[in-house]
């Protein structure tokens, strides 16, 4: 179950650099929490070309299914969201260490949607799945900000590191701390699990 939570070899990226360019954005923006669901409050840093409402509001969750009572009955939620014409960075942050960030990520992957993601101090997401894996880059984390993947919990540590886990089974995160988890979250288009 752990190989749910592929560690990326020969790819790191400088820690420093992506949490000051975490402040910087942060004076720029807020977080969009898609009209008050906190557990998905995000930055989106890429968007449709020419559309920046591709990156607001309802665009930021996109589609993902859940059991969310005793039924165990899966129900779908949000919509979907067309992953594929996500690739055009967002102009304000283009001076940031992020654009250097997502073009390197662009080399390697096909890229859906690219967010900072933020999961608030004693908070967790539902049980759910997604129709495709993530990309992970911890940003800011504490020891209980932990992410289960099926029956596997793994904590992904800010050191630069890149991680794709595997989305297309029911997992959460939580963070168990009591400070922000900040992680720059990319759907990942071209990733088979084995």
């Amino acid at each position: 179950m752990m190989n749910d939570f592929h560690k990326v070899e020969n790819l790191k990226f400088d820690i420093s650099k992506l949490q000051n360019a975490l402040k910087t954005v942060l004076q720029r923006k807020t977080y969009d929490d898609a009209s008050g669901t906190k557990y998905i409050a995000c930055i989106s840093l890429n968007q449709i070309p020419g559309d920046p409402d591709s990156a607001k509001g309802e665009n930021v969750k996109g589609i993902y299914w859940t059991k969310p009572n005793s039924s165990g009955k899966e129900e779908v939620r949000a919509k979907r969201i067309n992953e594929e014409a996500y690739t055009e960075f967002v102009d304000d942050l283009k001076d940031t260490y992020f654009k250097e960030v997502y073009d390197e990520l662009s080399k390697r992957f096909k890229l859906g949607r690219v967010r900072i993601l933020l999961k608030e101090p004693r908070s967790t997401l539902s049980w759910h799945r997604d129709p495709e894996p993530r990309l992970h880059i911890p940003i800011i984390t504490n020891p209980g900000s932990i992410m289960v993947i099926d029956e596997a919990a793994k904590h992904l540590p800010a050191d630069g590191s890149v991680w794709i886990t595997n989305n297309l089974k029911y997992h959460n995160a939580f963070n168990g701390g009591e400070e922000n988890r900040v992680h720059l979250v990319a759907c990942v288009l071209d990733y088979k699990f084995n």
